[in-house]
């Protein structure tokens, strides 16, 4: 029988696997050994009647060789070292350049010659050198190799609140402008107004400008735009983000639990980055919905370098929309610019005429150099211009007014990215980010100009290692140096009065970070540390984060994040009235002393499930901020004119609940929150916090088919704190408000019902065009979002003023892409 067969037969009786090469048994026939032998008593019979030697490895592998030749065969085995397993087709490279590959079990073979070196290589692997000096044929070598690391972009399976939106290994949020769907309320993905509908985050007066994480004020949350700290998030003084929503390609949102390399803020982290990961064709794209006109292109230089441009402008100059005028309205409520018309006079002949704008532009220029490294240069500039001029006549008064408000952001970023190997990274880049608000008021009638100016200038170094040690664990290390001046000015020339205060700080901070990550064991492990110096101080400041996730099964996540975080700049109202009441808020910085260094620390615990479409989230924490002053917390009662320092410690719990049936999607959302101040110099030291919102509840309903899109939701919540009068003491000479004790009711419950839809088509010749219908607060519900009093100097009465929430308000887009 041909030897072959025999072979074949005992292959399939003792379930063991031949190893040879053809010419060793080509040609050869034997009389086959009985059935009823041992695998060795048949390897035996074998043996005596070919020239063969049979060697048996573990009784599962039978190396056949040439007797005669045994001394001149090199063979080995290829395993890998993640689960142990046979490579099958690793290739075998000679010194004589021939070219082997290994079988099903791993195993090769070659004739032997002397000091041998080969090396084994495979898709996947890392390459292998060996060499082999007059080995015994008969012991097979055994080689092992190492997987090549590749990392590659986190596949996550379920979408959050709405496609895509999703939740990263590390607890934070990802938003992908290009992929979202659509939110109740919402046409286009701004980055802002979505983050707002993860539970925890809210905005207590409807502004992106005024964004709250877990009881924390704006300022407290870090912006950065591809690597710039931005200090302006708002357009229309924060109904509209100045973040151009066509053009992000990754929004990043930490609530807890961020990078060690994320300093300077004691609250969330919003990472913005236009860069994508993969290269990308040219593209073109307009817009225009009722407050501004859009623009993006894409245009690649070379295969190695693109250039991506954006811009965006308020249609203000041109026509006033019903969009705009409720957008207007709700700014300007109760401000010095509306205090004109309805407190100087009774009577009034009231005359007024104002001009309002905005814009915003980005550039991006990336360039590939060779194959390890990649040079990158964003730039963004932002502004909003408010030109307001009024008069009022009577029979025996005349008042002119010409007011003038400014906010702007520049900022500018260099990168410089190599790729030493596949396992060390180095990146380095250097940014500016530049920040005016500047108030002009001039009373013509009285030759009196008024000037206020608030100015920031933040420069900065980052330094960034990575380092792959295998497919499970890594490390990051750096170094970071920043330097932030802010100057406050005013000026008035009659009376005259003049003031101008200009801060500087300089940090460094050095950063560790290590990371394990086992799919196997379903453990994700992130520790890091961050050491600030801060030299105008001489001190050290050490912030430890921590990230620690167990699967306890396929569906259920145990999600563990803390955190230690300090911030030396801090926004701060002095009065009211600042920047006509609109935009009064005014950056500073730490001086160790009445200003402190603001500390936090949080810790939360979390439970993710995610099954059949069903997805479960609750997440119960715990945040407490020390060193924040009472002129940063927008205080309008006994405490708006008291100055002392404290903290604010809040816990809460967050539920996310969501299913998914075919095209349609629902969730519904509720957190909880228990936010108190502590005043330690103040007679009342504990009282609620002005941020406070107790009970959250969101709901929202979702369909999407093909290129049609449709949601409708509702968002109700307790009313925010708020303070009473206890007694009025009327002197004409001197009113007087007495107060009951801070923050002691609440204001009404906020309800709110929003709706918006989507519908997308393309031409034959691949033109997309999108059209987008939104209208928030469908019912026209007045919502109260703050109320405060104050003594009319007039009537020496006592005036509730209260300030509400947008009324009805359409919207609509069309949009344009190649």
């Amino acid at each position: 029988m041909p030897f072959t067969q025999i072979i074949i037969d005992i292959e399939q009786q003792h379930h063991v696997s031949f190893n040879y090469t053809e010419n060793t048994i080509a040609g050869l026939e034997v009389i086959p050994p009985k059935k009823s032998l041992s695998l060795d008593q048949k390897l035996h019979y074998l043996e005596y009647k070919t020239n063969l030697s049979f060697e048996n490895i573990g009784n599962q592998f039978i190396n056949i060789y040439k007797k005669e030749k045994e001394s001149k065969t090199i063979c080995g085995y290829v395993f890998s070292t993640s689960d142990k397993k046979p490579i099958e087709n690793a290739n075998i490279t000679l010194s004589n350049k021939t070219q082997i590959a290994t079988d099903s079990n791993g195993y090769f073979e070659f004739t032997k010659e002397d000091s041998t070196v080969f090396l084994i290589s495979h898709v996947g692997f890392i390459t292998k050198r060996i060499v082999a000096d007059n080995s015994d044929s008969k012991n097979c070598l055994e080689v092992v190799l190492e997987p090549e690391v590749t990392e590659l972009e986190e596949i996550k399976a379920y979408a959050i609140l709405a496609s895509g939106i999703t939740k990263n290994k590390d607890g934070s949020f990802e938003i992908k402008p290009k992929k979202f769907g659509i939110l109740p309320g919402l046409i286009e993905p701004d980055a802002l107004q979505t983050m707002q509908q993860i539970p925890g985050v809210n905005s207590l007066d409807e502004s992106v400008a005024s964004i709250n994480v877990r009881g924390g004020t704006h300022d407290q949350n870090l912006f950065l735009w591809n690597g710039i700290r931005m200090f302006q998030t708002g357009h229309f003084f924060g109904l509209i983000s100045v973040f151009n929503p066509n053009l992000a390609h990754t929004i990043t949102i930490y609530k807890n639990g961020s990078s060690a390399f994320f300093g300077e803020s004691v609250s969330s982290v919003v990472a913005i980055s236009s860069t994508p990961k993969k290269a990308e064709k040219n593209s073109f794209s307009a817009g225009i919905n009722m407050i501004n006109a859009d623009i993006y292109g894409k245009y690649n230089l070379s295969k190695k370098s693109y250039i991506e441009i954006s811009a965006r402008k308020s249609i203000t100059d041109f026509v006033e929309t019903p969009t705009y005028k409720e957008y207007f309205n709700k700014v300007y409520q109760n401000t010095a610019i509306n205090d004109f018309s309805l407190n100087q006079y009774q009577n009034i002949d009231y005359r007024s005429d104002k001009k309002f704008g905005f814009y915003d532009a980005t550039l991006k220029f990336v360039q590939k150099i060779g194959l390890k490294d990649q040079i990158i240069l964003d730039l963004i500039t932002i502004k909003d211009n408010l030109q307001v001029f009024q008069s009022a006549t009577t029979n025996s008064a005349y008042k002119e007014e010409n007011n003038k408000l400014r906010q702007q952001n520049y900022g500018g970023n260099l990168s410089w990215k190599r790729d030493w190997n596949k396992f060390n990274t180095t990146k380095i880049n250097i940014y500016n980010s530049s920040y005016e608000l500047i108030a002009n008021q001039n009373i013509t009638t009285e030759n009196q100009v008024a000037v206020q100016e608030n100015k920031v200038n933040n420069n900065g170094l980052n330094l960034e290692n990575n380092h792959i040690i295998n497919s499970k664990f890594s490390f990051n290390d750096g170094y970071q140096f920043d330097e932030i001046g802010v100057t406050n000015f005013e000026q008035v020339n009659t009376p005259e009065f003049y003031r101008k205060v200009k801060d500087v700080l300089r940090t460094h901070a050095l950063i560790l970070e290590a990371k394990y990550d086992d799919t196997i064991s379903r453990i994700y492990f992130k520790a890091g540390t961050r050491i600030n110096y801060i030299e105008k101080f001489k001190k050290y400041i050490v912030e430890p984060r921590i990230q620690f996730i167990y699967g306890i099964s396929k569906s259920l996540n145990l999600e563990v994040l803390g955190e230690l975080k300090s911030q030396n700049t801090q926004q701060i109202i002095d009065l009211q009235k600042d920047y006509f009441g609109i935009e009064k808020r005014r950056w500073i910085i730490s001086d160790n002393l009445s200003i402190p260094i603001e500390r936090s620390k949080q810790l939360s615990l979390n439970l993710f499930y995610t099954k059949n479409d069903w997805l479960v989230d609750i997440e119960n924490f715990y945040k407490k901020v020390s060193g924040i002053t009472t002129a940063s917390q927008g205080f309008q009662n006994q405490l708006e004119f008291v100055r002392t320092t404290g903290d604010y410690e809040v816990f809460g719990t967050e539920i996310l609940i969501q299913k998914k049936i075919n095209h349609f999607l629902t969730w519904l959302s509720y957190t909880y929150n228990n936010n108190n101040y502590h005043f330690s110099n103040y007679q009342d030291p504990n009282f609620p916090n002005n941020y406070e919102l107790t009970h959250t509840v969101s709901w929202a309903g979702i369909y999407e088919k093909n290129n049609f899109k449709i949601a409708l939701g509702t968002k109700w919540s307790s009313g925010r704190p708020k303070t009473t009068p206890f007694n009025s003491v009327i002197d004409p000479s001197n009113p007087v408000l007495v107060y009951n004790k801070p923050n002691n009711t609440n204001l009404h419950i906020f309800s709110q019902i929003n709706l918006s839809s989507t519908y997308k088509w393309e031409t034959a010749n691949a033109v997309q065009f999108k059209l987008g219908i939104s209208i928030l607060n469908i019912l026209n519900r007045r919502n109260e979002i703050s109320d405060f009093y104050r003594i009319n100097s007039f009537t020496n009465s006592i005036e509730e003023v209260e300030t509400f929430a947008l009324q009805r308000t359409p919207n609509v887009s069309f949009r344009v892409s190649l």
